[in-house]
């Protein structure tokens, strides 16, 4: 344990932000002296129908193997003699055989490694009575499906971490629990934070937020990625935290990547919608007024998260089948190449619904078709192009699995008997369907979920009570505004912002940072809900029902937008070119923006 000027400080690294992040992140955290934590994150909101595969397949999975394997196990020697614990919910569906795995490798290699498992989020048995309770989609309305739900599981907090922290765990593996416990669960047990300390709470759930996605907080994915160093060495981050809830955010030394105010910014506001508003089993965040300050070189500081009592209910996610789904990605090259792919779509489509027709079974339940390298995500704004390579996409979903295959075979034959200048992408050469998994997001009562804490099979006392009673009143209006008046030459956004986006499901988050402060009232003035809309009218699933919010984080000097109903249904479903809406703040910052020509002129010069 880390001391600065007497104080203890608690340095937690980000060792993953997804089931298949890199494997250089352990390696160079382990170089860090006086870590006390790893954290790993590998439930995205695309995981948990691949867990539940695995599971089907295998009773005694439910998890990838990955995390013994790749993740922790050449380290866990290290690890043990070190006493640098590690949490995660590589878990997904069944936290305890994946912790009996961990201390059967331990026993291997002659280690006592003491494990524990947080289960209690797996709510299926629930199901029947959630359905016929009339249950919700938390955003969409829709009924609770009646389809056979392959998984259910409750968004648990961090005190079943730190509980089995506070029971002597060197490893804790969770199941679902929210990105940010993995961080906050040892905060609490390092500090003793109690659950009515609801600005520590938010606080380290802000170190959590920022810590969870790996390196996209120390320079990956940055919109000025040309100021990024050193991708191939990237440096995953490194919390360094405080009692008093600050949070230095830094990385490895000898790493590449980059931790700026603006890398940080950018995670700070990555998809939380309202910053006032960031809702967690603990506590109710409110980020709007967090200080991002850079301290030193790679060293940025954060502060002023605040926070409310959380309220009495749980995030819950169920998935279940959706069908079967065929992509085809055809290269195509030379003269007319665009034509010529478009004729191939057509034709594809054209020759295997007559097929299903002939075989007496229902067409193609949804086509889409693009033509990557025609800047088709730009929709009506593209710029008219003539490429003389391109590479053709083609998506079917059907109910039926050999359906889909059926299409995968015949997409192949396009190379034989269609357009001149055809290839083929070895990877999807051979016919395939794919299993589509949708998700049904809602929320359920916390007295109806019971958190459970085992370690080396006992189970674990959990004392503390579930405190509820956001009030919705008791957040601060957004200020009134007036737009600049002497805004008239118009500039890209980018010369004045940061901006990242992401998917939730059926909406997306654009955060946008001003990169100076005086920037702010010509950006809140351009992008207002309307005009933002109108910019994205190609991504809506109906854009005559176009829903755009548009929130205030002052503290970083940004907005949040929050654009409703867009991206055909998020990661899991959408037969987009950018299924997770990954670029949709790189579209947005080329929307022009009203600047005074003084402004205009020292941007260009």
């Amino acid at each position: 344990m880390a001391q600065e000027h007497g104080k203890k400080v608690v340095k937690i690294g980000g060792a993953a932000g997804a089931l298949n992040d890199s494997l250089i992140a352990v390696p160079q955290l382990l170089r860090v002296p006086d870590i006390d934590y790893l954290a790993f994150d590998y439930l995205g909101e695309g995981a948990m129908g691949l867990m539940r595969r695995l599971k089907e397949a295998n009773p005694r999975s439910g998890f990838l193997t990955d995390f013994v394997d790749l993740h922790i196990g050449p380290y866990l020697a290290e690890l043990k003699a070190r006493g640098i614990k590690v949490i995660s919910n590589a878990g997904g569906l069944n936290p305890g055989e994946l912790a009996e795995l961990i201390r059967r490798k331990g026993r291997e290699l002659g280690l006592d490694i003491k494990v524990a498992a947080v289960s209690g989020d797996d709510i299926e048995g629930l199901v029947s009575e959630l359905r016929d309770e009339g249950v919700c989609e938390m955003f969409s309305g829709e009924p609770f499906p009646q389809a056979a739900i392959g998984s259910v599981n409750a968004y648990l907090g961090a005190f079943p971490i730190a509980a089995a922290l506070d029971a002597g765990a060197d490893i804790v593996i969770t199941g679902r629990v929210v990105d940010s416990a993995l961080i906050l669960g040892p905060l609490i047990h390092e500090f003793g934070w109690a659950n009515d300390a609801f600005d520590l709470l938010a606080a380290g759930s802000l170190a959590g937020h920022l810590l969870e996605c790996g390196a996209q907080v120390t320079g990956g994915t940055f919109t000025d990625w040309k100021d990024v160093p050193d991708w191939a060495n990237i440096g995953f981050p490194v919390g360094e935290c405080h009692s008093d809830g600050t949070c230095i955010i830094t990385k490895p030394e000898d790493t590449g990547g980059l931790v700026s105010v603006g890398t940080v910014a950018e995670q700070l506001l990555y998809e939380v919608s309202d910053p006032r508003t960031y809702f967690l089993p603990d506590v109710v965040c409110d980020f709007a007024d967090v200080r991002i300050e850079q301290i030193g070189e790679n060293r940025v500081r954060v502060s002023g998260a605040k926070g409310r009592p959380p309220t009495a209910q749980y995030k819950a996610c169920a998935t279940y089948d959706a069908g079967w789904r065929s992509v085809a990605l055809i290269p195509i090259a030379g003269i007319d190449a665009v034509a010529k792919a478009r004729r191939t779509a057509d034709a594809l489509l054209e020759r295997t619904s007559n097929i299903l027709k002939g075989r007496s079974q229902p067409d193609w339940r949804m086509t889409h078709v693009e033509v990557i390298g025609t800047e088709v995500s730009y929709g009506e704004m593209a710029r008219p192009l003539n490429p003389r390579e391109v590479l053709l996409k083609i998506v079917v979903d059907h109910e039926d699995v050999a359906a889909a295959a059926m299409f995968g075979r015949e997409q192949s034959t396009a190379i034989m008997n269609m357009a001149v200048g055809t290839s083929i992408a070895p990877i999807v050469a051979a016919p395939r369907a794919v299993p589509l998994t949708e998700m049904f997001l809602f929320l359920i009562d916390k007295d109806r979920v019971r958190p459970c804490v085992k370690i080396e099979g006992r189970e674990i006392p959990l004392r503390f009570p579930d405190l509820a009673g956001f009030d919705p009143q008791c957040l601060p209006q957004m200020e009134a505004f007036d737009a600049p008046k002497d805004g008239h030459t118009p500039v890209p956004l980018v010369r004045l912002a940061w901006a990242r986006s992401g998917d939730k499901g059926r909406l997306f988050n654009v955060g946008v940072i001003a990169r100076r402060p005086e920037y702010l009232p010509y950006i809140r003035a351009c992008l207002s809900a309307e005009a933002v809309a109108r910019w994205y009218r190609e991504q809506f699933d109906d854009p005559a029902r176009a829903r755009v919010d548009v929130y205030l984080a002052p503290g970083c000097e940004a907005l949040n937008l929050v654009v409703h109903d867009a991206q055909g249904g998020g990661i899991n479903m959408s037969p987009r070119f950018d299924a997770a809406a990954k670029t949709m703040g790189q579209f947005l910052l080329e929307m022009p923006v009203m600047v005074p020509a003084s402004l205009a002129r020292s941007l260009s010069a």
